[in-house]
C-alpha cells in the first residue's frame, strides 16, 4: 500500500491503493498538535494548524472515506450525485477545495418521531458532507479539549455506556443525592443561535457561515435558515456540543457551597442531581434556563421533570431507580417495546424469505440491541425478549406452513443447543461453500459485564492519554459515535 503526503503529485495511485492507516496517522498527528495548542492557549497556532489539516490530502481522503462508507452513502442531496465507485471517490478528494466552494441547499425530509410528530432532516450533497467531515477533523480536537468533563454524547472514545456508568457512580450509594432534574432541550438543533456559533466556534468563519445559511429545498422552493444547524450534517453534533459546553460550570457556580450537585449530559439530554427539589427548582433550573437563552435555546417543559430516585427516571433508553436503597439500572420499558415492535414488524414483513435469510437479517438487530444493554441489569429482560421473539418466529412458521403439523415444524426449523431444545436454525453455506448451521442469536447469551467508565479528563487528542486509551482497548470496545446511532433512543438516531 502507498502512503500519500499532504502535497500529493498529480500521478497519485487510485483510491484502492491508498494506505488508510498512513492517512489516519498523518491526520492524528496534526489533531494532537491542535489539541496541544488549544490547551496552551495558542489560538493563532490553532488556526494555522487547522488550515494545514483541511488542505492536506490525508484529511480529504478520510473525509471522503467517511461519507462514502456510512449508512447514508447512497442517499444523495439535491444534486442527485453519489460517490459509489473508486474513481468517483478519488475524484471527490480532488474536488474538496476551499477556493470557489459554495455550499448547496439541503434536501428536506421528514422522519417520524416516537411521539407521533415528525422530525425535519436536512440532507446535504455528497460534496457538502465531505467538506463538513473535513472541517470536523480540524474542529474535533478543539471541542474535545474545551468540552465539559461529564459530556458523553457524540464524542470520540465516549459512549452512552460511560454516561450510564457515571449515573451509577453518583447515585448508587446510601449518601448519594435523592433528587434528579431530567432536562431536555426543546428542538436543540433547530434553534441554536447562528450569531452565538459564529462568535464562539473556533473554525473557518466563511465555511461556518455557508453551512449555517445554506437553506433547504422543500416542494421545489428554497427556504432560508435563520437559526439552527441541520440534523443531517456531519459537523452539526460538534456545534451542538460546543454550544452546550460550559453547562457544568454554570450549574456549579450557581450552587457554590452546596454538595451532591452532579451533571451528566449526552447531546441535548442531561440530568442534574441535588439533595432537595428546592435546589433544583429555585437555583439550578433558572441558571440552566439563563445559560440556554444566551444560545437561543430553552428547556422542553413536557420532557423536563424533577424526580425522586425511588420513583426512577429514564435516561438514554435506560431506567435508573433505587429499590430499597439499591440502585438498579435496566433497559427502559419504552425501549424494550420499541425493539420488539421493530423485530416483530421485520418478521411479519418477510413472509416468503427463507429461514436462513431471516436469521441473517435478525441477528445484527438482536445482537446490537443486547450489546447496548450488556453493562446493566438485563439478564432477565434478555430472556423475556428471547421468548417474545420465539413466539413471533413461530407465528411466521405457522403462516408459512399452514398445512404442516407441530412435529414437522419443530423438526424442520428447530434444533437443540445445550439445554435449549427450541433453537431456531437453518442450513446455509459459508464462504467456502461448506454446509453449516446458522443459528438465531439469543439475547440471553450476551454476557453481562460492568462497563469501565472513561476518565472524565481523558482527551484522545492529547499525548498524555495515548497509553490510557490503548489500555482501554482491552476492556471496552468503543466504536465511533456515528456507528452507534441506531441503538440509541429515537431522538438521537438521525444526527448524522
Amino acid at each position: 500500500m502507498t502512503a500519500i503526503n499532504a502535497g500529493a503529485p498529480s500521478t497519485c495511485p487510485p483510491w484502492n491503493n491508498i494506505d488508510a492507516d498512513a492517512m489516519q496517522k498523518q491526520v492524528t498527528r496534526l489533531q494532537m498538535r491542535i489539541a496541544k495548542a488549544v490547551k496552551e492557549g495558542k489560538y493563532g497556532k490553532v488556526t494555522a494548524l487547522q488550515w494545514i489539516l483541511t488542505h492536506s490530502f490525508a484529511a480529504k481522503f478520510l473525509a471522503v472515506k467517511r461519507v462514502t462508507e456510512n449508512k447514508g452513502k447512497k442517499t444523495p442531496g439535491i444534486d442527485g450525485v453519489r460517490w459509489l465507485t473508486p474513481v468517483a471517490k478519488y475524484n471527490a478528494i480532488l474536488c474538496l477545495k476551499r477556493m470557489g466552494y459554495k455550499a448547496q441547499a439541503l434536501r428536506r425530509l421528514y422522519i417520524p418521531k416516537s411521539n407521533g410528530k415528525k422530525r425535519p432532516l436536512g440532507i446535504p450533497t455528497m460534496r457538502d458532507r465531505a467538506m463538513q467531515a473535513l472541517y470536523a477533523l480540524a474542529l474535533n480536537p478543539v471541542a474535545e479539549t474545551l468540552g465539559d468533563p461529564n459530556s458523553y454524547g457524540f464524542r470520540p472514545k465516549r459512549s452512552a455506556a460511560d454516561a450510564i456508568a457515571r449515573c451509577f457512580n453518583m447515585l448508587s450509594r446510601k449518601v448519594s443525592p435523592k433528587w434528579v432534574l431530567e432536562a431536555d432541550i426543546k428542538a436543540c438543533f433547530d434553534n441554536i443561535s447562528h450569531d452565538w456559533l459564529k462568535e464562539h466556534v473556533l473554525m473557518d468563519k466563511t465555511m461556518l457561515s455557508q453551512w449555517l445559511k445554506s437553506g433547504y429545498m422543500e416542494n421545489d422552493l428554497l427556504h432560508a435558515t435563520v437559526a439552527g444547524t441541520p440534523q443531517g450534517g456531519n459537523i452539526s453534533p460538534i456545534y451542538a456540543n460546543i454550544a452546550l459546553d460550559g453547562l457544568e460550570d454554570v450549574v456549579r457556580s450557581a450552587t457554590k457551597g452546596l454538595t451532591k450537585i452532579h451533571v451528566v449530559r449526552y447531546a441535548d439530554d442531561f440530568i442534574v442531581t441535588a439533595e432537595s427539589p428546592d435546589i433544583l427548582v429555585n437555583i439550578v433550573k433558572p441558571a440552566v434556563q439563563s445559560f440556554l437563552a444566551e444560545r437561543g435555546l430553552s428547556l422542553s417543559e413536557e420532557k423536563t421533570h424533577i424526580t425522586h430516585i425511588n420513583t426512577g427516571f429514564d435516561f438514554l433508553g435506560f431506567n435508573i431507580r433505587k429499590y430499597k436503597e439499591k440502585l438498579l439500572i435496566k433497559p427502559a420499558k419504552a425501549n424494550i417495546k420499541r425493539f420488539l415492535d421493530k423485530v416483530r414488524g421485520h418478521i411479519k414483513s418477510k413472509p416468503t424469505v427463507s429461514a436462513s435469510v431471516l436469521i441473517k437479517q435478525l441477528n445484527p438487530i438482536i445482537r446490537g440491541w443486547a450489546n447496548y444493554y450488556r453493562h446493566v441489569v438485563s439478564k432477565d429482560i434478555f430472556s423475556r425478549v428471547d421468548s417474545q421473539i420465539f413466539k413471533a418466529i413461530y407465528r411466521w412458521i405457522k403462516r408459512k406452513h399452514k398445512e404442516k403439523n407441530a412435529e414437522w415444524r419443530k423438526k424442520r426449523y428447530f434444533t437443540t443447543v445445550e439445554m435449549n431444545h427450541w433453537q431456531f436454525f437453518a442450513w446455509d453455506k459459508d464462504a467456502q461453500g461448506n454446509i453449516k448451521q446458522r443459528l438465531l442469536y439469543n439475547a440471553a447469551s450476551t454476557p453481562i459485564k460492568r462497563h469501565v467508565k472513561v476518565r472524565h479528563t481523558a482527551n484522545p487528542f492529547l499525548k498524555e492519554y495515548v497509553e490510557y486509551f490503548e489500555k482501554r482497548k482491552g476492556t471496552a470496545r468503543v466504536k465511533p459515535w456515528w456507528m452507534l446511532l441506531h441503538l440509541l433512543p429515537a431522538q438521537f438516531c438521525n444526527w448524522t
